[in-house]
């Protein structure tokens, strides 16, 4: 009986690992096993890979803040009103929108390389995909905020001694993340990245940023195709 009590929670903690693992590697073999080129791609199962693969980071920082003892608190998942955080989130969206706008045109401007438009079978245009689209944007704004401010913020503050050394990590590593994007697009996302952080730090939660980048990206991949697609 005591062994069987000693190997139950090593056996559950190792499938959490080779489930988390697995949903971090398959993405990546996906389209490789299916012998599918660049120009075969459609938006159904490059939207799947992705939230795939932010469920699986997530679910792998859930698994070492709780091997920690740290919780999903000190990742920036509380709040004590989170519908006021969110309302937060949407209120602040409007003029950090406008100020990306802005930063943008003066990139342009500047000589910055813009990204080039995605192609149309990589863009969602039936209902079902805008319906998943969503569920992409969600899942990409609850990763990406949980990864790159909440959890790596946390681990390069603890390593380097300094919160704003750990933004300036965690922001390059997002930017360069995007790169492409273009070089427009790798400092604009800096830009935003820096801001996310503050506003969390401001909050002390990351429902707000969330919010933000939620609608961020549905500008991005939902609303600007149909205006730029005339």
């Amino acid at each position: 009986m005591s062994v069987v009590s000693r190997e139950a929670p090593a056996r559950r903690v190792q499938l959490v690992e080779v489930l988390v693992f697995l949903l971090i590697l398959l993405p990546s073999m996906v389209l490789p096993a299916l012998g599918m080129r660049p120009d075969e791609l459609r938006f159904a199962l490059v939207a799947a890979a992705v939230i795939a693969h932010n469920v699986a980071l997530v679910s792998l920082i859930a698994y070492f803040v709780w091997r920690s003892g740290e919780g999903l608190r000190s990742v920036g998942w509380a709040a004590a009103r989170p519908v006021r955080e969110a309302l937060v989130g949407v209120a602040l969206f409007v003029p950090f929108f406008l100020a990306v706008g802005m930063l943008e045109r003066l990139l342009r401007q500047a000589g910055f390389t813009a990204p080039s438009a995605p192609p149309d079978y990589l863009l969602p245009q039936t209902a079902p995909e805008q319906l998943l689209a969503l569920a992409l944007i969600t899942a990409v704004a609850v990763g990406e905020e949980t990864i790159f401010r909440g959890y790596l913020i946390r681990r390069f503050d603890a390593v380097t001694g300094s919160r704003a050394t750990a933004v300036v990590l965690s922001t390059v590593i997002f930017a360069l993340g995007h790169g492409y994007q273009g070089s427009l697009g790798i400092v604009a996302v800096g830009f935003i990245g820096v801001g996310f952080a503050l506003i969390y730090f401001w909050r002390g939660s990351l429902i707000a940023p969330m919010v933000m980048h939620f609608l961020q990206d549905v500008m991005g991949l939902l609303v600007a195709p149909r205006f730029i697609g005339g």
